[in-house]
């Protein structure tokens, strides 16, 4: 049994959500560069040349990429062999955001209730996910969500006769109907199965798969495929004024579900999709 301490946990994920807000990550820096090579569109060009130079400075100063530094989103692998010491994990985790947050002047989003909209001025709570995994090791996530890619994300409740070609249907229409909301280009994580919660769990899991990597399913792979270059038939382009450049990646998470239900879940992501990862 491996000791772990939530003193840690909280100064790992401070320094997390500064990295992640900071830093695009490598594989879609790349992908903004090949777009570039790509785009056709003048104006589509030059607004991916802007992109990467925005991150270039972020990075060089270690300011935020975007002003909207995101909701915090953590994913927790956690080894059964751990044992946390010194107080409860979620408190740990706030605590981390917390402290992240005001070390990295970072703009704190989050109202304490929906309704009654008051600002808790320090990015909290996160939203924490854990799942326990074999092993002595704690693997940690932090990925800050922003809202104008969020606000244009759906679950849809399918019919299993809709089949593939329905899921296709529903995916091609969020994002057209985002348009150029969600900043694009746009990632889109899409959640195939499970339930109605699960399906947007995977859809947002999805968003974290590397960029260029496929589903080892073959269908699912040429689905993927086959969505991303009508996605990027829709014209929407680089911050929607047009061109070839509207989604940089189509990544599917599928599970199994029940025999009368097909949940669909879409996550649109804008093109920074933050998120950094790291083992303790």
């Amino acid at each position: 049994m491996r000791e772990i301490s939530t003193n840690l946990i909280t100064d790992t994920i401070a320094e997390m959500c500064i990295t992640a807000n900071c830093n695009l990550n490598q594989d879609v820096y790349i992908a903004l560069e090949q777009a570039k090579q790509k785009e056709e569109s003048p104006i589509g060009k030059e607004i991916l040349c802007q992109l990467t130079k925005n991150a270039d400075i972020a990075q060089k100063q270690q300011m935020p990429i975007c002003q909207d530094t995101g909701m915090a989103i953590i994913f927790m692998e956690i080894g059964q062999e751990v044992h946390i010491t010194g107080g409860l994990l979620e408190d740990a985790v706030n605590e981390g955001v917390r402290k992240g947050y005001q070390k990295g002047y970072l703009r704190k989003s989050i109202v304490q209730d929906p309704f009654i909209r008051v600002n808790t001025k320090d990015n909290t709570p996160a939203i924490l996910y854990t799942k326990i995994v074999a092993g002595n090791n704690i693997a940690i996530t932090v990925a800050p969500k922003g809202f104008g890619s969020e606000n244009m994300s759906r679950v849809y409740m399918l019919k299993p006769s809709d089949g593939i070609e329905g899921a296709k249907k529903a995916i091609l229409e969020t994002v057209k109907e985002a348009g150029p909301n969600p900043c694009p280009p746009m990632i889109v994580g899409v959640g195939c199965g499970g339930s109605f919660e699960y399906s947007a769990y995977l859809a947002k899991k999805a968003l974290l798969r590397p960029l260029g990597s496929h589903s080892n399913i073959k269908h699912i792979r040429e689905m993927e495929q086959e969505l991303l270059q009508k996605m990027n038939d829709m014209g929407i382009g680089p911050q929607g004024l047009g061109g070839k450049t509207t989604v940089l990646g189509v990544n599917i998470e599928t599970y199994p579900t029940h025999i009368a239900g097909m949940p669909i879940a879409i996550n649109i992501s804008c093109h920074v999709t933050r998120h950094c990862h790291k083992i303790i």
